[in-house]
């Protein structure tokens, strides 16, 4: 697929960026794809020439997790870094945390799905994720809660918002005892159609917290809560990006 720059119709031959690396691999003997994701262009494929080399000033620099600013030099079907400057180092702590490391991994693999898709919503998508790598990496929080937060915001910042507090259908005021991820939420009674989960209400409240960022709520949860909210979160992502992530399933719950 043609990366965001070209669609945008950006046609000057050089840009600077900030943005956070997603994903590399590796090109020839001695460079890498960089697949990054820029708040004013989202995702940009880029070669780096040479980070592969122990000389190289940017290979530590262009690893997942980072936050850079970029300088690029725009081609037909690939780009090439070549300047970058760190901003913020979040891959050094999350590959010293191996909960942290896959949490982030799925962050990254979502981010890059939803904004592959959906241009509108690049620069919320940006901050978004920055801000959870960055909470990932000051280690305030269990891992896998910051990610099935980020997971819940980022669907609703991309047109999916769930509601864990009011009927997806009628619209009554909860609390509701049933979750239908095709629908989008909660169902009360009588709106509840086949097929509709019935988590404890614990996992409910827990969903809704997540949603909304109450952190006292979602620290309190125990381990089988969160496992259950996880398991709804997973659902609801896979349903909406039509395929599983696969770094979910690597991901180290406490």
């Amino acid at each position: 697929m043609m990366d965001s720059v070209a669609r945008s119709g950006f046609t000057a031959k050089s840009y600077r960026t900030r943005g956070i690396v997603l994903r590399t691999h590796k090109l020839g003997e001695a460079d890498r794809i960089i697949t990054l994701l820029s708040p004013e262009f989202g995702i940009v494929r880029a070669v780096a020439k040479g980070v592969r080399r122990t000389s190289s000033k940017m290979g530590a620099t262009l690893e997942p997790f980072m936050e850079v600013d970029a300088q690029i030099v725009a081609g037909r079907s690939l780009h090439t870094i070549i300047q970058a400057q760190l901003r913020h180092p979040y891959g050094q702590a999350l590959v010293a945390d191996y909960s942290a490391y896959t949490a982030g991994a799925a962050m990254l693999e979502t981010a890059e799905r939803l904004t592959d898709a959906d241009a509108e919503s690049i620069a919320p998508q940006y901050r978004l994720l920055h801000g959870a790598l960055a909470a990932l990496a000051r280690g305030g929080h269990e891992p896998g809660t910051v990610l099935d937060s980020y997971l819940l915001r980022a669907l609703a910042t991309a047109g999916w918002a769930p509601s864990f507090t009011h009927c997806v259908r009628c619209g009554a005021v909860g609390p509701h005892q049933a979750i239908n991820v095709p629908l989008g939420g909660v169902v009360c009674h009588d709106c509840r159609p086949a097929g509709s989960m019935s988590p404890p209400p614990a996992t409910v409240a827990l969903l809704a917290a997540l949603l909304d960022g109450e952190w006292a709520t979602i620290d309190a949860a125990d381990g089988a809560t969160r496992a259950q909210a996880a398991a709804v979160v997973a659902n609801y992502l896979q349903w909406h990006l039509e395929r599983a992530v696969k770094s979910l399933k690597l991901v180290e719950r406490r």
